[in-house]
């Protein structure tokens, strides 16, 4: 299975911090045996955003594209704008369970926007952008979206 994963960070695109969210969701992905075919930060602009899922799922160049970051409440925030501009099925339980989960550790959670959805055949997952709640997010949804892209594909 190849796996995309795009950090919205303007700061980290400009190389002013880290990736910590992105090399976390790597290192989880990598462990889960999947295939990483894209790992990059990109400005929070929900074109530029729209624009790199779009055509990665267009040209079939991934099966599941997880997005860190820029789902919040901050004016520049706009990963779940992008993501809704994308896909063509959105699968609101993914982000509804997100963000269940999360609240049984901060009621901050609720403040999340995340979404996700299909576009043809690949699947698109808003995580959340502080690293521990991308980690604990992965951690907590990997199988069902393993489980996920079979189905989609027609694999299960």
């Amino acid at each position: 299975m190849k796996v995309a994963i795009i950090t919205a960070n303007t700061d980290i695109y400009k190389e002013r911090q880290e990736n910590t969210s992105g090399e976390i969701i790597r290192d989880m992905v990598t462990e889960a045996g999947l295939e990483i075919v894209f790992l990059r930060a990109l400005p929070r602009d929900r074109k530029v955003l729209s624009t790199v899922m779009q055509r990665m799922a267009d040209n079939h160049l991934t099966d599941l594209i997880l997005v860190t970051g820029g789902s919040g409440l901050s004016a520049g925030d706009c990963t779940p704008e992008a993501t809704r501009d994308v896909i063509e099925r959105e699968v609101p339980g993914i982000g509804e369970a997100i963000r269940a989960h999360a609240a049984e550790l901060t009621k901050r959670a609720m403040l999340n926007r995340g979404i996700a959805g299909i576009r043809q055949d690949v699947l698109i997952v808003d995580l959340p952008g502080r690293p521990e709640a991308a980690r604990e997010a992965l951690h907590y949804l990997m199988p069902e979206l393993i489980h996920a892209v079979k189905v989609i594909k027609g694999e299960l």
